[in-house]
């Protein structure tokens, strides 16, 4: 069972990860987010904290029990998660649902209409918030899985959904099919002549 004294305390940036993305390890194991500034409907009372960053989300590489021919590591995964769209990050998702009306930007179909993210633009800023109030370190384990389950039963994780029985995980799926919805309402996004810059300028504040 992971318990605070047994969590990495050098905690990386989006910019350390860019920067040399070798740091990540190409093996299994289980990562932690630690963010600070995140809207106060989050409840982090009883979450561990290190200097102003709170942990509030872990994830695994790969989940072999939701997806058991899943090949994905440490790496691919979090540059999914720092690097990709809503799309493909559970996690991000969830940001930018709840930063939405701190950034503008709220979730939209994009391309073909299958598809959902917060746009181009909103992507990007959604980089730049995640690169000044996030933080990510992870711990090496052949069977990551395991480590969750007991996670889930010992660590306060407001942001998991998925297996986790969180106070807030009825708020926040809540949140989340509301988004979704009005998402399909919306129309498709018109993206065209319009790209991502992955270092952003953009201000958050």
């Amino acid at each position: 069972m992971i318990h605070y004294c047994s969590l990495p305390n050098i905690l990386y940036s989006r910019f350390d990860l860019q920067e040399s993305p070798k740091l990540i390890p190409t093996e299994n194991g289980i990562y932690f987010w630690w963010i600070k500034n995140l809207p106060e409907i989050v409840p982090l009372e009883d979450c561990i904290q290190i200097k102003e960053y709170y942990l509030v989300y872990s994830g695994i590489s790969p989940d072999k029990k939701g997806k058991p021919n899943s090949k994905s590591t440490l790496r691919t995964r979090l540059r999914t998660h720092y690097f990709g769209n809503a799309e493909g990050s559970t996690l991000r998702r969830t940001l930018g649902i709840l930063l939405a009306q701190q950034s503008g930007f709220p979730l939209r179909r994009v391309g073909s209409g299958k598809r959902m993210t917060f746009t181009h633009l909103g992507e990007q800023w959604l980089d730049h918030w995640m690169e000044e109030n996030t933080r990510i370190s992870w711990i090496l384990d052949p069977e990551p899985w395991v480590l969750e389950e007991n996670m889930f039963k010992s660590v306060s994780l407001p942001l998991n959904l998925k297996g986790n029985e969180h106070v807030f995980k009825s708020s926040l799926s809540t949140l989340r099919k509301e988004a979704i919805t009005q998402a399909r309402i919306l129309e498709i996004a018109n993206e065209l002549g319009i790209q991502r810059k992955h270092r952003s300028s953009l201000s958050v504040n």
